[in-house]
């Protein structure tokens, strides 16, 4: 597979003016189409009319606030979203990932680490389906993955789940019984660990067995190992 990352439309959000050029200069040297906003309301006007292909959005904002921009932006978009903020407490990364955002960045950092983020959420979106008939649906009891069509079902129901969220389901689900670590999930779903914590992953399996499992308090489909990561169900747990 190519490594090749694709040009983008880019929406910068950042309620300093400095800031904003000093995350743009790089990106446009990178050969991406920057756009930007002061405000969260800009925000959410300039990416209706722009459609960006990836959105770099401040946490403090004047106004309506970068988690609330990403909870609306998350409503119509499952556009990749790399949170930005001088908040790097626990408690903040959480809130920002669980808003819907798929990265999460604390001030201040490099250009190469923005770099990298960049290109690997880039990458992550331009993944192309499955070519069909490669790789065959799985089915655990009321649970079925057909990675073909992107599609899972629960119950009959059909789930919608977020790339990221799908990309860390099957790639349990492909294996089940086997341990994977955060570190392995991270390289697997999010390109690498490189600048991630680890703790992004414990986020996204929330969110995933929200949608998936009957008691996301009791899962029966993605099983945590404690101290080491998760595991996918096998036969031996039915």
């Amino acid at each position: 597979m190519s490594t090749t990352v694709p040009t983008a439309r880019i929406l910068v959000v950042d309620d300093e003016e400095p800031i904003r050029t000093l995350l743009a200069f790089p990106l446009r040297r990178d050969g991406h189409d920057v756009v930007t906003a002061a405000s969260g309301a800009e925000a959410l006007e300039e990416f209706d009319r722009q459609r960006p292909d990836l959105v770099l959005l401040d946490v403090m904002l004047p106004g309506i606030d970068g988690f609330e921009v990403c909870r609306r932006l998350r409503e119509r978009s499952a556009v990749p979203i790399i949170m930005l903020s001088a908040r790097g407490e626990e408690v903040d990364r959480v809130a920002g990932l669980e808003s819907g955002a798929d990265d999460y960045v604390t001030k201040p950092f490099s250009v190469r680490e923005l770099r990298s983020r960049v290109k690997a959420a880039l990458r992550r979106a331009a993944l192309p389906a499955v070519v069909a008939g490669e790789t065959p649906p799985v089915a655990a009891g009321e649970l079925v993955i057909d990675p073909d069509r992107r599609r899972v079902t629960v119950r009959g129901e059909e789930v919608e789940l977020t790339h990221l969220e799908f990309e860390l389901l099957v790639t349990m689900a492909y294996a089940p019984g086997r341990v994977f670590t955060r570190d392995m999930l991270l390289e697997r779903a999010w390109g690498g660990s490189a600048y991630r914590e680890r703790r992004t992953v414990d986020v996204h399996v929330l969110h995933l067995r929200e949608k998936i499992e009957r008691d996301p308090r009791d899962p029966e489909y993605v099983i945590t190992v404690r101290g080491l990561g998760y595991r996918f169900r096998d036969t031996d747990d039915d």
